[in-house]
C-alpha cells in the first residue's frame, strides 16, 4: 500500500509499504477513504524527531470503511463505516470507565511514563503506524472505533477522529460561565473549531486570537472580536471588553511551538538536529517548549478564571510563571482529549444543516501523494492552508 512517512527534521515521503494484517483477536483493518493532516503532526515534523525512526507511518486523524476484523472485535463488522479515534482505547479499564480514554490502562505506555497509544505518533506513544495510508490497523477495534452512517460526506464525520472532540474537550475545560467571555489564542484547526462550538453554544462572549490573516477571517463569523498579535495590543483589547479584569477563560491552542519565544525555538532546533538518543534526553530534561502562547493565556486570564490547554507540550523542565498563575488563583486544565468520551455530544450536531461548518471546514482537499508538499506548506503557515484531507 502507498502511505505517508518519516524519514527526518522535516522530511516525509509518499512510499510502497506492506499492507497491515490482523495481529492480534481485537484488531481489524479498515481501508482509509479520508485522512487529515493535524497541526499535532507538524511537532513529529519539525520539534518531536527524536521520538521518530524512519520509515514511520504519520497521522491520527482517519476514517473509512472496514475490510477485516479480528474474532474479539464485538459488533464491528467487515462493511462498516467507522472514524477512528486518534487515542486507542480498550473500553473496560478502571480510565475509560472515567472517560479517561486518553489514559487508558491497557495501551498506556508505561515505558515511556505516558497515556494512552497514539496513531501514528511517535516511541513517545506506543509507535503505532497512522493512518496516513490507504490502510490502517486499528488495535483494541472492539472500542477504537466510532460507528457513523454510510450517507453523508466524509467532512462531515471525519473530524470526530480529533479535532471536534478536541477543540469540545477544550471548550468543556474552559468552564466559560454563562454570559462570560472566552479568549480563543491559536486558531488553527481546533481553536478554530472552538470559536464555532462556542459560538454554537451561545453562552459567552468569543474573542479570536492569531497573527495569520486567512485564519483571523476565517473565524470572524462566529467571534465578538478577532484580534492580530502582530499589529493590535492584545492584552489592552481584552481588559477594554472585560471591564479591566480580564477574560473569564482562556482556550490556548497553541503549544509548543508559539511565535515570540526566540531562545526556546533555538533550543528546538538545535534539539531537531542531535542525535536521536541525545535529542530525547533533551527534550525529556530540559524547557525546551515555546511559551509565548502560555505566558499570554497567563496574562489574559482574570483573577480566580480558568485556563484551558489544547496546544501539545513536550519540554518537561519549562519555566512557567507559577508566581503569577498562584497569586491570579488560576484554575488549569489541560490534557489528551478523551474521543469518546464527547462523542455522543457531538453527533447530534453533524446534520444537513451543520451548525459547526464541518463539511466545508477542510481549506485544502488533496490526494495522498500531495502530502510532503502539503505538510511543508502547513508548517510554513503558507497557501491559506488550515485544515488538509488528504484522500487515498
Amino acid at each position: 500500500m502507498r502511505a505517508v512517512t518519516w524519514h527526518g527534521r522535516r522530511k516525509v515521503s509518499v512510499d510502497t509499504v506492506p499492507d497491515p494484517a490482523i495481529m492480534e483477536p481485537t484488531d481489524a483493518i479498515i481501508r482509509v477513504t479520508s485522512t487529515n493532516i493535524c497541526g499535532s503532526d507538524l511537532h513529529l515534523y519539525e520539534v518531536l524527531s527524536a521520538f521518530m525512526s524512519p520509515g514511520d507511518i504519520l497521522g491520527h486523524e482517519a476514517m473509512g470503511v472496514v475490510e477485516e476484523v479480528g474474532p474479539e472485535v464485538g459488533a464491528l463488522q467487515a462493511g462498516d463505516r467507522v472514524v477512528i479515534p486518534f487515542n486507542i482505547s480498550c473500553g473496560t479499564c478502571w480510565m475509560c470507565a472515567q472517560g479517561l480514554q486518553s489514559q487508558c490502562e491497557t495501551t498506556q505506555n508505561r515505558d515511556q511514563g505516558t497515556g494512552a497509544a497514539l496513531f501514528g505518533y511517535s516511541k513517545l506513544y506506543g509507535e503505532v503506524a497512522g493512518g496516513q495510508a490507504e490502510y490502517l490497523r486499528v488495535p483494541q477495534a472492539q472500542y477504537t472505533h466510532i460507528t457513523v452512517p454510510h450517507d453523508g460526506p466524509d467532512d462531515r464525520y471525519v473530524y470526530l477522529s480529533d479535532v471536534l472532540p478536541t477543540a469540545w474537550q477544550g471548550v468543556e475545560y474552559a468552564a466559560v460561565p454563562d454570559g462570560g467571555t472566552l479568549v480563543v489564542l491559536g486558531l488553527g484547526p481546533i481553536g478554530s473549531m472552538a470559536c464555532r462550538i462556542a459560538a454554537h453554544r451561545g453562552n459567552c462572549r468569543v474573542i479570536g486570537v492569531d497573527r495569520v490573516p486567512e485564519r483571523i477571517e476565517k473565524v470572524r463569523p462566529y467571534c465578538a472580536d478577532v484580534l492580530n498579535v502582530d499589529t493590535d495590543d492584545v492584552e489592552a483589547a481584552v481588559r477594554e471588553q472585560t471591564g479591566g479584569r480580564g477574560a473569564d477563560s482562556v482556550l490556548e491552542a497553541v503549544g509548543m511551538e508559539a511565535h515570540g519565544s526566540p531562545v526556546a525555538a533555538t533550543a528546538q532546533s538545535a534539539a531537531g538536529y542531535l542525535p536521536a538518543p541525545v535529542g530525547r534526553l533533551v527534550m525529556r530534561h530540559a524547557g525546551v517548549d515555546r511559551l509565548a502562547a502560555l505566558n499570554l493565556a497567563v496574562s489574559l486570564v482574570r483573577r480566580g478564571g480558568t485556563i484551558s490547554l489544547s496546544g501539545v507540550y513536550g519540554g518537561a523542565a519549562d519555566p512557567i510563571n507559577m508566581m503569577m498563575l498562584f497569586d491570579k488563583q488560576v484554575q488549569l486544565r489541560m490534557g489528551q482529549a478523551n474521543v469518546k468520551r464527547w462523542v455522543p455530544e457531538i453527533m447530534d450536531l453533524l446534520t444537513d444543516d451543520d451548525p459547526l461548518g464541518v463539511d466545508t471546514f477542510a481549506t485544502h482537499r488533496l490526494p495522498l501523494e500531495a502530502a510532503p508538499d502539503a505538510y511543508e506548506t502547513f508548517q510554513k503557515k503558507q497557501d491559506g492552508m488550515i485544515k488538509v484531507v488528504l484522500k487515498p
